[in-house]
C-alpha cells in the first residue's frame, strides 16, 4: 500500500552523477545504503503527500512542465534536520529560477484543487536533495566529513520533474521542463 506521493525536480545526468557518486561512497564507507536500496533517483523534492490522485495530478504536472526551462541549480553546503530519521542533504542555493518553479507549480496545483500542505508552500519550503538517510546517529560526524571532502559546489541543471509513488519508490511519469512535445 502506497505511503504517498511526491512531485521531484530531477537533475541532468553530470549533476545526477555527482550526487550518485556521494550515495555510493557513502555506501562503501556502510554509513547509509537506504537510497540506493529503495531505487530512488536523486532529486529535490517539489511537493509531497499522502492522498492524490495520480492521473490528476499528470495533466497539471505535464502542462506545468510545457511551460519552464530548466532551472539552474548549485548545491553548495551539506546539512542535516534536527528530526529522528537522521538525513544528510545537499543545499542548494535558493535562486529565483528554482524558487518560482516551486511557487508556480503549487499556484497550478492550487487551481487544481490540490491542497498543499504547509511543509511545501512557498513561504515554507525548503529546498535539499537528499544523500543520507537513517544513518546511525554515531555515524552522523563521519557522515558529514566524507560529503565535506566532495568538492562543492556542484551544479548543473534540474531538466526534468516526476511524480513517484512511495515506499517502495516507483515512478509514475515525468517530463522534460520546456518540451511541448507528447513523449
Amino acid at each position: 500500500m502506497s505511503q504517498g506521493y511526491a512531485i521531484e525536480l530531477y537533475f541532468d545526468p553530470a549533476l545526477e552523477n555527482q550526487v550518485l557518486k556521494a550515495w555510493n561512497v557513502l555506501a562503501r564507507r556502510q554509513i547509509s545504503t537506504q537510497l540506493i536500496e529503495i531505487e530512488a533517483r536523486p532529486h529535490i523534492t517539489l511537493f509531497s503527500t499522502p492522498f492524490v490522485e495520480p492521473s490528476k495530478l499528470e495533466s497539471v504536472v505535464r502542462a506545468f512542465a510545457a511551460k519552464q526551462e530548466p532551472v539552474p541549480l548549485s548545491f553548495f553546503a551539506v546539512g542535516s534536520f534536527p528530526v529522528d530519521n537522521n538525513v544528510l542533504f545537499l543545499a542548494p542555493k535558493a535562486n529565483m529560477s528554482l524558487l518560482q518553479l516551486h511557487s508556480q507549480l503549487c499556484d497550478a496545483m492550487k487551481k487544481e484543487g490540490i491542497e498543499v500542505g504547509e511543509e511545501y508552500r512557498p513561504e515554507s519550503w525548503t529546498p535539499y536533495c537528499t544523500v543520507a538517510q537513517d544513518v546511525p546517529k554515531t555515524r552522523m560526524a563521519e557522515g558529514f566529513c566524507v560529503l565535506r571532502d566532495l568538492k562543492l559546489p556542484v551544479t548543473g541543471y534540474g531538466v526534468d520533474i516526476g511524480l513517484v509513488e512511495f515506499s517502495p519508490v516507483r515512478e509514475l511519469f515525468s517530463f522534460v521542463l520546456g518540451n511541448t512535445v507528447e513523449a
